[in-house]
Parts: C-alpha cells; structure tokens; sequence
C-alpha cells in the first residue's frame, strides 16, 4: 500500500547502505549477520536521528518556529544533530541537559557548542522531575522576546519524528528486494523508542508480518519501553489516523544488557567494539549500539536466531559518544592488546 506521509525536510543522506558481516557472523557462529549504515546517513549529522528531524523541523517550520527547544544527556546525539540541524537552517537552538556544564566540553556536547547551541544545565533529580515545567518557561520566555519556539521531545520520539524509521523500514524493503535478500530479523538499540516505534508501523502499514522486530534497551527495562513505544503508535493514530491496534502490537525487547545503567559501559560491551572494528571495520558506540550488539550475540549465543536466518541490525551511529568515554576504552583496548 502507498503510505501518506507528513511533510519532511531533506537532511539525511539517504539511502544507506545494507551490507553482510562476514567475521561477525562467523565468530557469532549463528545466523548471517548485516549492517543497515545508518551510521552514514551525514558526518555530523550521523545516525538514526536525523531521518527523525526530517520531520520534526519541517512541521516546526511550518509552524513559524524560530527557535527549536530539545532535551537529552550531556552526550545526546540527538541534541547534536538537533543543534547542527539549527545552525545549517539559520534557527535558534536551545538545549535542556541532564547534568552539569563541562569546562572542557567532549564528544556530542563540544559539537553542540561549536554549532552556537543555548544551554540549560539541570541535575538528574530535576531534569527527571521538573522537564516540562523548565520547557514551558523557556517557551514563553522565547515568547515574550518576540520568537516563536517549537519542541522537540527526547530523541524526537513521538508521533511526527517517528515517520523517519517508517521511511527506513520502506528503504529497507527496497534495498533487500533488490539485493534478493531475504531478511527474518530486525534488531536495534531501544532508548527512546521512536526508532524501534517508527520500524514496526512501518511493518504495520506494509503488512509485511515475516520480518521480527527486536530492539535491545539500554536504559529502563522492557516493560518501560513496551508502555512507550505503544503510547508511541498511539498517538500517531491520534494525529494521523493509522488506526493501530497497539495493545496488540508485539514489542519484543530483549533486556538484560543495560548493564550498571545509562551510558555506562562494561568491559564485555568494549572488548565487543574493539572486536567489531577490528573485524569488519565498523565503529560501534558504548551507549547504544555496542550494547545492543551485545545483546544480538548473547541472544544467538541463547539460541533465539537459527543459523539458516538473516538478522538486519541497525547501526544508529554514536560514533561521538566513544571520546568521552576515552579512559576505560584505552584500559579495555590494553588488555586486548596484551
């Protein structure tokens, strides 16, 4: 069926490539594994969340906005493409982080300044509790200065950003019907949800029930994000009548790989990534997609995929988030070395 999109702008670099891992699949010893780029999809706009900013941006220029609000951690990819996004469309940008202001900024949060992004920095127990109050402040404080300011929620995971893995879900049919690839599995980092929301109403709208969706969380546990990703789905039957049945929905997360907590990594995760790029070339970060590939091998490892299966994982990209973490990498890749 033809899918009505809402309106986008055109920022991704889009299509990415699919390609197979054959070191991967061969040390996972389980079924074929590839790698859907979405690492590619710019330079300082790579990853998964600019195909999302596609359509948060056009309806906020549609809506007049001259100053776009959005909130993450100190090391928010999101919050990166969203401030590179500003700069490269002559918008405001101001950011709401969780967390407190560095004297020498690293990773997402030194592009973030580079691209001439406002900051409001908060502790954990604020940001958590107090979030919408502080947007709705800086909203009429925009307000009163004469500017018209527009929302973007974390991760651009909500109804209107998560059209972005719709259209990647299509781009991935596409490409595996021209490629006569046969694809069992989906599998990608789960930490806002709007991805993994954004693949299966693509599925829903293609009707394409063989594919199985699985994402990894690295945050929270599968429950959290079963609730979301369904409210998710729903609003988009609010907004743009999909008419989902999202009680029925299957969310299926693979848990059990957060580890100590949100970008914490450990050294199984870093010893995988050290791997990964050795073997095939390819960069994974230590927040999102080193644990879920992590978790896709200890999943094979458990028997979930069968040999004679094609597992598509999604690399959102992150490469940014492996230079503050610089230290313990440096102490995982001597070990490995020695």
């Amino acid at each position: 069926m033809d899918i009505r999109y809402p309106s986008r702008i055109r920022l991704a670099r889009i299509p990415t490539p699919i390609e197979f891992c054959p070191r991967l699949t061969e040390a996972f010893g389980g079924p074929r594994i590839f790698v859907k780029r979405d690492d590619l999809t710019g330079s300082v706009l790579s990853g998964n969340k600019v195909r999302k900013l596609e359509f948060s941006i056009a309806e906020a220029l549609r809506e007049k906005a001259q100053v776009i609000i959005t909130a993450g951690g100190i090391q928010s990819n999101h919050c990166r493409a969203t401030a590179l996004v500003c700069a490269r469309l002559g918008l405001e940008c101001h950011l709401v982080l969780r967390g407190s202001r560095s004297r020498t900024p690293d990773g997402n949060l030194l592009l973030d300044y580079l691209a001439g992004a406002r900051f409001s920095f908060f502790p954990r127990e604020v940001y958590s509790t107090r979030k919408p109050e502080i947007v709705a402040d800086l909203i009429e404080r925009y307000a009163k200065q004469g500017k018209r300011a527009y929302y973007i929620p974390v991760g651009a995971s909500n109804a209107i950003g998560t059209w972005g893995y719709v259209r990647a879900f299509e781009e991935i049919l596409t490409q595996a019907e021209r490629m006569k690839l046969t694809i069992h599995h989906l599998v990608t980092a789960v930490g806002s949800g709007g991805t993994m929301a954004g693949l299966l109403a693509g599925q829903l709208l293609t009707r394409r029930k063989n594919v199985r969706i699985w994402g990894v969380n690295v945050c929270d546990d599968a429950q959290t994000f079963i609730t979301e990703i369904r409210r998710i789905l729903e609003e988009m039957n609010d907004r743009f009548h999909t008419r989902f049945r999202t009680s029925s929905v299957a969310v299926n997360i693979l848990d059990g790989y957060v580890g100590e907590g949100y970008a914490i990594p450990y050294n199984d995760e870093l010893k995988l990534i050290a791997f990964a790029a050795r073997a095939e070339g390819l960069v994974f970060d230590p927040v999102y997609t080193g644990k879920a590939l992590y978790g896709l091998r200890e999943e094979i490892r458990k028997g979930r995929f069968r040999k004679n299966e094609n597992v598509l994982f999604i690399h959102t990209g992150g490469v940014f988030g492996l230079f503050p973490q610089r230290d313990v990498i440096a102490s995982v890749l001597r070990e490995t070395i020695e």
